[in-house]
């Protein structure tokens, strides 16, 4: 019996032993160097190189939290906002803000572009006599006064050539907002030959073979509460 028992107990101890060097190879051993368990909410190794942490993303503050991407000292002025656009001098930067302000659409460089092909397009138009095309580009007022010079100017006969060479400058002179209405005015440095013929082709005004500096002053009107994108033209005058 008590050899028996040796035996059982032998058995057992090398059991027990076999279970303890399993356990030590798949649990492993501390050694005091063991990481610590890892926190959840803390934030992931940062790469020693750069110290950013490599695996979170940024995500954008929420509006109102960021900060200020200009101080008081590095604010651009208006006059560097416009800087290229308005002649200078002309004041023209505190009306040009009010109407931007209004208008997120407005883009003053844009609108120099269009204002330059509107202005060769109603030069050309009204020599030709066109009122069809001059119409949705003026303002009533402004398409009344030109069709009526256009009318005297048939009535006698005579024909207007206009060829233009080319847009030396175009300036913006002066720029305000009055209750929804934009008004911005360009001044205009061209270079065209112009000429009015009588009924017999003799050249009465102008010359037909010169090429001459035009300098014109149009105002521009938009309604910054229209989904309509135009401008007409609401005024002129010749200047030197």
């Amino acid at each position: 019996m008590s050899e028996a028992f040796d035996i059982y107990t032998i058995i057992f101890l090398v059991l027990a032993v076999f279970i303890i060097l399993r356990l030590r190879s798949v649990l492993g051993t501390r050694t005091g160097h063991e990481r610590p368990p890892q926190d959840p909410y803390a934030p992931r190794d940062r790469s020693p190189a750069t110290g950013v942490n490599e695996n979170v993303v940024t995500l954008p503050k929420r509006r109102g939290t960021e900060a200020p991407l200009e101080t008081a000292g590095d604010e651009i002025s208006a006059a560097d906002r416009w800087k290229g656009l308005v002649a200078p001098g002309s004041g023209a930067e505190a009306g040009l803000d009010a109407i931007a302000a209004a208008d997120r659409r407005f883009d003053a460089e844009s609108f120099l572009q269009g204002a330059k092909a509107a202005y060769e397009m109603i030069v050309t138009a009204f020599a030709q006599g066109n009122r069809r095309e001059l119409k949705p580009l003026l303002a009533t007022e402004v398409f009344e006064s030109f069709s009526s010079v256009i009318a005297d100017r048939e009535s006698r006969g005579e024909t207007a050539e206009t060829t233009f060479v080319s847009i030396d400058k175009a300036e913006i002179t002066d720029a305000e907002l009055k209750g929804r209405q934009a008004n911005v005015t360009v001044r205009f440095v061209s270079q065209l030959i112009s000429a009015t013929r009588n009924k017999a082709g003799e050249v009465i005004d102008g010359n037909a073979e010169s090429v001459i500096e035009v300098v014109d002053v149009w105002t521009f009107a938009h309604d910054v509460g229209s989904s309509d994108p135009n401008w007409k033209l609401i005024a002129t005058e010749s200047a030197e």
